[in-house]
């Protein structure tokens, strides 16, 4: 009875909490240091098959095999054994057992953290099964496309060594093997770049959810110790800290789905007369609230003026993406000038920031997919943005480019039809 009291205090002053906490699409389950479990979302109930509530205040081990019990165990109290040192722990491959004994694998990142002085551990639990499913049918599929190749390969020298008997004084053959040799290794790199694209976005949509999502939830928790009045200061520290996350997950999710978009059709766009006074207000609102301290966006005051026949939620898109770059690179207490001006025939953008630049041995990368410059490896971020303004702009019949220096801003340029032709 002593231990349930104790317990109680993880569900003071929830409200915050369980919105987030539920809202998570992984598992989250929080036990004690007695392994006893206090807290489990509803898509770590769904996940093991139990109903609302069902979890709490049981022992974990009805959620591991039998045969593996001993070995979470001993991983278990290693971990807390090292929770002083707050240190977090993440790519735990494991096994869970459901309510009606189905085993499944899974991956485990386990995080610790004090309420009322009473330790607790945080899992946040990923279903494997479907990403193992998907690496045997990739591995399955590749054997099958090695096999191909390789008979494929042999069919070809074969095909070239009789042309070679039967054609040896002629230039011509010889002149055609060598363009199939290259046809076929341009195809096996082709599919080996696939293979490494595909490999580097998974490992890219796990990095940058896992991150801001449990930042989030830290966040979400620290929230209940703050409940005095002269408190609110650090209240609103980390409600802004869940606000800059949340609006950067939406930002990544809106460049996934924009690069799916992309890719699948370029008969998407929706053109309509517009003014673009009402497309900048909505740049600059969702923009501000990615402001970083003393930061400031100046634009035009003559926006009125401006009425173009395009598609407006892709050139939405298109001035969210260079701006939320120079918020995102520019240091506090710096200004963001956009300026707007017109040719006969084009409008044209030009986005000014005070930020860290880019190198210059890398600019001529900054359009390619995922490609991030060295000096903005360690800054959250997803290679994708400007790789799809670009092809957005080029389907429009627009132009980006820059100018930057290192340490001391760059300039962007978007140049686009006022009026695009069908």
């Amino acid at each position: 009875m002593l231990e349930i009291n104790k317990n109680k205090v993880f569900y003071q002053n929830q409200e915050i909490f369980n919105i987030l906490f539920e809202a998570i699409p992984e598992g989250i389950i929080v036990v004690d240091e007695n392994t006893n479990i206090v807290a489990a979302n509803t898509s770590a109930e769904k996940m093991f098959g139990y109903h609302q509530g069902e979890l709490t205040n049981q022992h974990l081990n009805i959620l591991v095999p039998i045969r593996y019990q001993t070995t979470h165990k001993n991983q278990f109290y290693y971990f807390t054994s090292k929770i002083k040192d707050r240190k977090k722990t993440s790519g735990l491959y494991l096994f869970g057992l459901t309510k009606n004994n189905h085993e499944f694998p899974l991956e485990i990142a386990l995080n610790p953290f004090t309420i009322y002085e009473k330790e607790y551990i945080m899992a946040l639990v990923i279903d494997m099964t479907v990403r193992r499913e998907t690496e045997k049918k990739l591995d399955s599929l590749k054997v099958v496309l090695e096999e191909k190749v390789k008979k494929g390969t042999a069919e070809l020298e074969n095909t070239i060594k009789q042309l070679k008997e039967l054609n040896r004084n002629y230039k011509t053959e010889l002149k055609r093997r060598i363009e199939i040799e290259s046809k076929l290794n341009k195809a096996l790199k082709k599919e080996k770049e696939l293979n490494e694209l595909k490999s580097k976005f998974l490992s890219l949509v796990s990095h940058e959810f896992k991150t801001p999502l449990s930042g989030i939830l830290t966040s979400a928790i620290l929230l209940e110790r703050y409940q005095l009045t002269e408190q609110q200061e650090k209240r609103e520290k980390h409600l802004k800290t869940i606000t800059n996350k949340v609006q950067y997950l939406n930002s990544v999710l809106n460049d996934f789905i924009s690069l799916e978009r992309l890719d699948a059709s370029n008969q998407n766009y929706k053109f309509k007369i517009f003014n673009l006074s009402k497309v900048i207000n909505e740049v600059v609102y969702n923009a501000n609230m990615l402001l970083k301290s003393g930061q400031h966006i100046n634009i035009p005051q003559n926006l009125s003026d401006y009425v173009l026949y395009q598609d407006e939620k892709i050139l939405e898109l298109i001035l969210s993406v260079v701006i939320y770059n120079a918020i995102k690179y520019s240091p506090e207490h710096t200004d963001i000038d956009l300026e707007i001006s017109k040719t006969k025939k084009n409008i044209i953008f030009t986005i000014t920031d005070q930020g860290i630049g880019i190198p210059k041995n890398d600019q001529k990368f900054v359009y390619n997919r995922y490609f991030r410059a060295e000096n903005v490896l360690n800054i959250q971020g997803t290679g994708i943005g400007l790789n799809i303004v670009k092809e957005h702009l080029k389907n429009l019949g627009g132009t980006i480019r820059f100018t930057s220096t290192e340490n001391k801003g760059s300039v962007f340029f978007v140049e686009l039809p006022i009026i695009k032709e069908l």
